[in-house]
């Protein structure tokens, strides 16, 4: 009756073993590093970087516990935080020669000292949220301004071109602030400036206007609605810019969010160098297209035997070779709107794919038009400083807005080139407007604390239900273990993140998953108290509890779902663990203390009695205390 197949010993031995592989990780701590990432679009980390690095801490004497390429960054792990700092210098002298164009980031941080056989498996610690671990919080704020601004004097140059090619003459177009004022001289060109508007810019809504001397004023503006589009997608553009960018640091569940309609929340946690941190923040990168200036003076100027000529400019290509390219900007970043890699359709060979705006679509029309043969130059600018990406060869004229980019790449070249022309700029502005640290000391005294209230509640527990309960009490702090192993197992497992709410749900979470195991115990007390035999009661105990726990787990596990569907920040991290507590703890409660009980009881086949505290009966009969 009350005995477990084999098959079901084996899921409880295999919960029980994943449990607690997954947990150990946790246990380990950080350890201080040294991170080495890419500090520029054009600039690669690779196995080459690694034996720089390598070569830059023997020769500072420094020898790092582990040292290894992961992703894009290089990363050694110290024993102090002295030996980080020393560290940190060296590779920065070797890695960054010219201080005023630093090619890498070189950053500190806080890695996980779990070890090679455990990570192999994929285990992993949870994530700490910045007020466990410590590190950087900042607000930005958008200026929202700015991108208006950028919009409208898109929009001016949009209307000029359209207006040119319907033939519509005008006295000249201006911007004023986010306002594009449009001078004609006559009704007739009015009413055209107004049609292309109508049916080209909807985004505009237009006023008119009669000046001294008869002339007509057309003023444009933006209209409410498309402004607030226009500030939402540069909110978002710099959410996602800042996601990339952060990704150099290398921060685990970094939190970025928008908070009200023009601030941006970011949190760092773990990270040390608030300096470097900042820095990364404020990156700007841009992206121009221009014409390679294919003159003699120019190819001498390239060959380091003349001066460039006047109008150009000189920038080195990826390979280090100088180019000499024209000053006149073609496009900008700002007409780009996807680059993808792929192959030619008839060669077979690696190639990126662009798509251009309606601006841009025009211009480079225009442009390869009338330089067939010539070659064009993609140059990004980071910094102040420009690289050449690519400088293809203009086979014929390129119109709809599609752009091949070809010429003896590799796929990993191909995908490279792709990556750095989507490296976007910020669509608008921003500046730190309230910065705070938190420091490792005051993260390590927070889960102290946490750490601290989790096991004195559990400890209580233990200890009531063992006086009260007896075996059965035993039985179900046994499975309370097992149920909190098995939250930070899975906790692990999602590599979620843990805040100082989360480990308030987890407290909350241990007496919720024991109040399983009490309606189990009363309900063997009852069967016990109604006459039935031991065996027959501990069986109806747990299948009749089984509803009641169900209906309440549910009911809970819907107010988690609602928490975790509708809030935000430290209540979607409570959320997380309360509903995940709820799952772990009707396996653990139900499934793993019957387990415990049929092994203890179920091979008796006379039982009398069992250990589970004072049966009470009903007034007018004799107390029954179980053993």
């Amino acid at each position: 009756m009350n005995r477990y197949p084999v098959w079901k010993y084996l899921i409880i031995v295999i919960a029980v073993l994943l449990g607690t592989l997954y947990t150990l990780p946790n246990f380990y701590g950080e350890a201080p590093a040294v991170q080495v990432s890419s500090g520029k679009a054009t600039v690669k980390v690779d196995n080459a970087t690694l034996e720089r690095v390598e070569q830059a801490l023997a020769g500072a004497a420094l020898k790092p516990n582990l040292i290894a390429l992961e992703g894009t960054s290089v990363r050694a792990r110290f024993a102090d935080t002295d030996e980080q700092l020393k560290a940190k210098d060296a590779v920065q002298k070797a890695l960054n020669t010219d201080p005023t164009d630093p090619q890498y980031i070189v950053a500190l941080n806080l890695v996980s000292r779990t070890p090679a056989w455990l990570a192999a498996i994929h285990a992993a610690p949870m994530y700490l949220g910045l007020d466990l671990r410590g590190g950087v919080h900042f607000m930005l704020q958008v200026d929202m301004q700015a991108a208006l601004t950028k919009r409208a004097e898109a929009l001016a140059g949009d209307l000029r071109s359209m207006l040119r090619e319907k033939d519509v003459r005008h006295g000249g177009i201006s911007r004023n602030g986010q306002s594009i004022e449009i001078r004609l001289r006559d009704s007739q060109q009015l009413a055209g400036a107004k049609r292309i508007i109508t049916e080209q810019l909807p985004d505009l809504q237009t006023t008119e206007s009669t000046e001294a001397g008869g002339e007509f004023r057309l003023t444009a503006s933006i209209k409410p609605e498309a402004a607030r589009k226009v500030q939402e997608q540069a909110l978002k553009q710099n959410i996602t810019t800042l996601h990339n960018r952060i990704n150099e640091l290398g921060v685990a569940e970094p939190v970025i969010q928008q908070q009200g309609l023009d601030r941006i929340v970011v949190q760092l946690p773990g990270v040390q160098d608030t300096a470097k941190a900042k820095d990364i923040l404020g990156r700007t990168a841009t992206l121009e297209v221009r014409m390679v200036d294919e003159s003699t003076e120019a190819r001498a100027a390239e060959q380091g035997g003349g001066t460039v000529p006047f109008g150009s400019d000189r920038y080195l290509e990826r390979n280090g070779q100088p180019l000499i390219v024209k000053k006149q900007v073609i496009l900008t970043g700002d007409n780009l709107t996807d680059a993808q890699p792929g192959f030619d359709s008839q060669t077979q060979e690696p190639v990126v794919n662009l798509s251009l705006d309606a601006k841009g679509a025009r211009i480079f029309r225009d442009v390869t038009r009338e330089s067939v043969g010539k070659r064009m130059a993609i140059i990004l600018f980071e910094k102040g400083k420009g690289e050449v990406v690519t400088a293809p060869v203009i086979r014929s004229e390129i119109a709809g807005g599609r752009v091949q980019i070809s010429g003896r790449m590799s796929t990993v070249e191909a995908n490279d080139t792709a990556l750095l022309l989507r490296a976007g700029s910020l669509a608008a502005p921003m500046e730190i407007i309230e910065e705070r640290t938190i420091g490792p000391s005051l993260g390590a005294e927070n889960i102290a604390k946490g750490f601290n209230s989790v096991t004195w509640g559990f400890v209580a527990i233990v200890v009531f239900m063992s006086v009260y309960y007896l075996m059965f009490g035993l039985f179900s702090s046994v499975a309370l273990g097992v149920n909190l192993l098995l939250l930070v197992a899975v906790l692990s497992m999602l590599q979620a993140t843990l805040t100082l709410p989360g480990m308030a749900a987890m407290a909350l979470a241990l007496g919720m998953a024991i109040d399983s195991n009490v309606l189990i115990n009363e309900r063997v007390r009852e069967e016990l108290r109604n006459g039935a035999a031991p065996q027959t009661a501990i069986h109806a105990g747990y299948d009749r509890a089984w509803a009641t726990i169900l209906d309440s787990n549910i009911t809970t596990l819907i107010a988690g779902v609602a928490l975790l569907a509708f809030g935000s920040g430290p209540v979607r991290g409570f959320a997380v663990v309360h509903c995940l507590g709820i799952l772990t703890s009707m396996f653990s409660a139900v499934f793993f203390s019957r387990g415990l009980v049929n092994l203890w009881y179920g091979g008796k086949k006379k039982l009398k009695s069992v250990s589970i505290g004072t049966v009470w009966r009903p007034e007018g009969t004799a107390v029954v205390k179980a053993d």
